[in-house]
């Protein structure tokens, strides 16, 4: 496994907020919320210098959002993922640590109501401004 050391280290300094899982494809870290952004900057860090995707699930009560991140020069990947609260959908933006993020924190705030705390213009991208649902949340009623 190319990230046994960088996990070993992240989770002695993540110790319980921290849990490690593979899929077969992506090693998994799930983080609590409050310490996602102190987690991605440690990767970044450890040379995974691309955000390659941003996506959140809808479990009716509560989200999941998930970062696949890579490590071009070294062709290395991980799945970050963190639990957020159905009725309060906040976590912190990651644009500060992966430009990448922009759109992608805008696209699943426009469809899924998920709030990227801290970034800097998270505003609709693909609906009307002043569209009031959104439309991938399970609770959203079709007319």
């Amino acid at each position: 496994m190319p990230n046994k050391k960088i996990i070993e280290g992240l989770q002695a300094e993540f110790n319980d907020a921290l849990e490690v899982s593979n899929d077969g494809s992506y090693d998994i870290l799930t983080i609590e919320k409050g310490q996602l952004h102190a987690l991605c900057e440690n990767l970044k860090k450890d040379g995974f210098n691309y955000l390659a995707n941003l996506t959140a699930v809808d479990y009716e009560d509560r989200f999941e959002v998930v970062y696949h991140i890579h490590s071009v020069p070294e062709n290395r990947k991980i799945a970050v993922k963190t639990i957020i609260d159905y009725g309060n959908p906040e976590v912190s933006t990651v644009i500060d640590i992966w430009r990448t993020a922009d759109w992608q924190e805008r696209e699943v705030y426009d469809l899924l109501g998920i709030k990227f705390a801290g970034h800097p213009n998270l505003i609709r991208i693909l609906l009307p401004y002043d569209y009031e649902a959104h439309p991938l949340r399970k609770d959203f009623k079709l007319k």
